[in-house]
């Protein structure tokens, strides 16, 4: 009987709080981000590349990558201009730096560091307060070991930019 009592009163307060996780006009989702309930569209324009260092496609792998991480963790639909959420910036750093120097005396790295900033403007065109709104810096990086990145180039610049996208992806919609 006791138990009984106890799941009526489980269910009751999940119950509650589904109610008023409901009244407060947040759109919740399971990837980990809250989305304004009104808003329906968004628009990411091309990340030029600024480094001083360049890797070709970065720019174009970035912009894709964030396209793809906002159309598959939420209900918006991408448009070309004029979104309801917009991300603008620029690629901002590419660095590869030592990380570790070899023992023994000799003056090599034995690891080194791919570090990518990217610059990132986010407007929700629907906040009238402008307090989501955002212009931050964010940067990530991976370790390789040597100081030669040409074999690990492409795989470091794919799990950096997958980082970035993940971090403007949750400050944008989950603000964390």
């Amino acid at each position: 009987m006791w138990k009984l009592i106890a799941q009526i009163r489980v269910i009751g307060v999940l119950l509650f709080t589904l109610l008023v996780i409901q009244s407060c006009g947040v759109k919740y989702s399971f990837t980990g981000g809250s989305i304004p309930k009104d808003m329906k569209t968004y628009t990411v324009l091309y990340f030029e590349n600024i480094a001083p260092m360049v890797y070709t496609t970065l720019s174009q792998n970035f912009t894709e990558v964030l396209k793809e991480r906002i159309r598959t963790q939420s209900s918006l639909s991408q448009v070309n201009s004029d979104g309801d959420a917009i991300f603008e910036g620029v690629i901002t750093n590419y660095t590869i730096t030592p990380a570790s120097v070899a023992a023994g005396g000799l003056e090599r790295a034995e690891n080194s560091r791919l570090t990518i900033t990217v610059k990132v403007k986010y407007t929700n065109r629907l906040d009238q307060t402008g307090e989501s709104n955002f212009e931050e810096s964010f940067s990530q990086f991976k370790e390789f070991p040597g100081s030669d990145v040409t074999s690990y180039e492409a795989q470091l610049n794919q799990d950096i930019i997958k980082a970035l996208t993940e971090d403007i992806y949750n400050k944008a919609f989950a603000n964390w």
